[in-house]
């Protein structure tokens, strides 16, 4: 009689309960529908956040804003420090009452939910993140609207997954996808947008979870681009950027290094401060409401005394106007940068610790802009005959600083290229963020994403590990068949240690796990199985003992209708672990 696989009449892909996997076809559809949604998201939140601000700056009932602009001077006068004040409590409100996890940057609740809630977003997030972060930003917060987005996208494309039940691996593509595709929109940015997810977002890199993702980000860009326009998020006159950039010398190596590292510890810097500002937030007596009125009152002071001392309240909000004002070399003063980017740090720390909704990505653009600059600014004081000037450190110093406290190196040098579209950056930007990198990992191997959920307990992995078990043949990694018993045997054979396979006649009972070294004591009899060949390759076994929800499965030899003489062996926890362990000696 042959062997027969006890789930055969099943269906290969069922799954636990109340679950199904769709085909890589259907998956990139809702794929698709995440990103054109996300993409709308995104115009729709730029939208609430130039009517906040215009209704809050200026008493005027408009969604008319150009972030990048400097913000002109509020009528109000000294009244502008109530604005952030009144619209923290409005945040406090919305998230409290409705949704928790909308507070803060967003993007570490998104890794959250992809590696400790199976994906899992409450639709809720959808709603108050938007209301929450287009009246911290319209308000005058200094954080950003990539934070919001990313967890705006993300949220939809986890309840499209939960909507439709599916796997928990395709669920969280979809969530990745929609914070892929919420950077794509917001930036105009679809190269980086990708690499965002890849490093960032998705535990499994492959052909089922890149292509979905590849084409939400294609369809959040081409919504974006249909209503913001085609123009990258910076424009950088070309004249700007002197041929210093480009790899003709030795000599200006150094320089680039030692921006990066520079830029290194302003990340770590930045880092650190967030957090330790946060818990002095946290400890202030009398709840989220008095703690909102304490940091965003901060930012009111912070926004007036900027603009009657320097003139505008520059660090408001995103700081795109900071930051084109810096690349178009319009502001090249060396303390005036150096100001804004101390400015910035603590602007950016004071809001989301006292409980804004937005994101860190702006700031960090902002925070690397004025240090590049002012870096700049400064070697052209030095040595004004070799054409330095502010621009091209700055946008080196936006990636370093992205790429610093993120981590994410790739992220950082394609966002950069895409959001100024020149290339030249691309040699320095290099060199500097992965210095950048190296000094923020060596003084704190979390980033700005991670820490916050390691001090929950929640550790997220910042290395990709190829699992070399993953390419094994199960012959590879199967421990052999030892004994064979024939329950309908006058005289069964006896027992050797090692796996028994259990049979009556040539039908496969189960199989027995090793017993102790005189082959006593064996295990139980396991009768739920799978059939592997051979050469099947671990990724496939794998996925059908999880699938099945099978803990062991028997390997059998040669094609076609297997029999009890053709199982050669049997793979079973141990043996897997085992195997995974090895990857990991020394």
């Amino acid at each position: 009689m042959p062997i027969t696989d006890p789930d055969k009449n099943r269906n290969t892909m069922a799954l636990p309960a109340k679950q199904q996997s769709v085909s890589l076809i259907t998956l990139c559809l809702m794929a698709l529908v995440v990103g054109s949604v996300t993409g709308l998201g995104a115009v729709t939140l730029r939208a609430l956040i130039g009517l906040l601000h215009n209704l809050f700056f200026f008493g005027d009932f408009s969604f008319a804003y150009d972030a990048n602009q400097l913000t002109p001077l509020s009528p109000w006068g000294p009244w502008i420090i109530l604005v952030p004040v009144i619209g923290g409590l409005g945040v406090v409100y919305l998230v409290k009452n409705f949704a928790p996890e909308a507070r803060g940057h967003g993007v570490p609740e998104v890794m959250d939910a992809i590696y400790y809630r199976e994906g899992r977003i409450r639709p809720m997030v959808v709603l108050i993140k938007s209301l929450a972060s287009a009246l911290s930003i319209g308000c005058g917060a200094a954080v950003g609207r990539e934070g919001p987005i990313i967890q705006i996208g993300s949220a939809i494309g986890s309840t499209i997954g939960q909507r439709w039940r599916l796997a928990n691996w395709q669920t969280i593509t979809l969530v990745a996808a929609g914070a892929g595709a919420g950077i794509a929109a917001t930036f105009n940015t679809p190269l980086g947008a990708v690499m965002f997810a890849v490093e960032l977002m998705l535990p499994e890199v492959s052909s089922r979870t890149f292509l979905p993702v590849v084409l939400a980000t294609g369809a959040a860009t081409y919504v974006g681009r249909i209503f913001f326009g085609l123009q990258p998020a910076f424009l950088v006159p070309v004249m700007n950027l002197p041929d210093i950039l480009l790899p003709t010398s030795f000599s200006f190596l150094p320089i680039y290094v030692l921006l990066g590292i520079i830029c290194g510890f302003a990340a770590w810097a930045f880092v650190a401060l967030l957090y330790r500002i946060e818990d002095m937030f946290e400890a202030i007596p009398g709840g989220p409401y008095v703690q909102s009125v304490i940091g965003m009152g901060a930012i009111g002071l912070l926004l007036y005394g900027l603009s009657i001392s320097v003139g505008n309240y520059y660090v408001d909000g995103v700081g795109y106007g900071t930051i084109q004002a810096i690349l178009t070399n319009s502001m090249t003063s060396v303390w005036l940068m150096g100001l804004l980017f101390v400015a910035k740090i603590l602007a950016t720390s004071i809001s989301l610790g006292a409980g804004a909704s937005g994101g860190i990505f702006s700031p960090s653009l902002f925070i690397g802009a004025t240090l590049g600059g002012s870096f700049g600014a400064l070697l052209a004081v030095l040595w004004p005959e070799l054409g330095f000037n502010p621009v091209q450190f700055a946008i080196i110093g936006m990636a370093a600083i992205v790429g610093g406290s993120t981590g994410a190196a790739m992220t950082a040098i394609f966002m950069i290229f895409e959001m100024t579209a020149n290339y030249s950056v691309i040699v320095p930007g290099i060199i500097a963020v992965a210095c950048a990198i190296g000094v923020r990992r060596t003084l704190s191997s979390e980033n700005i994403y991670t820490l916050k959920l390691a001090r929950r307990g929640h550790y997220v992995p910042k290395d990709r590990h190829t699992n070399m078990l993953l390419v094994r043949q199960a012959s590879d990694v199967m421990q052999p068949i030892t004994s064979v018993m024939d329950i309908t045997a006058d005289a069964p054979g006896a027992a050797e240690p090692g796996y028994m396979l259990v049979t009556r006649g040539r039908h496969i009972v189960g199989v027995r796990s090793p017993g102790q070294s005189d082959g006593t004591d064996h295990g139980a009899l396991h009768r739920r199985y799978v059939i592997a060949r051979e050469k099947d390759i671990m990724t496939n076994v794998l996925n059908r003992m999880g699938e099945r929800g099978r803990k062991y499965a028997l390997v059998v030899r040669g094609e076609g209708i297997p029999h009890a003489s053709n199982v050669i062996g049997v793979i079973g926890p141990s043996e897997v672990a085992a195997q995974m362990m090895k990857q990991f000696r020394s």
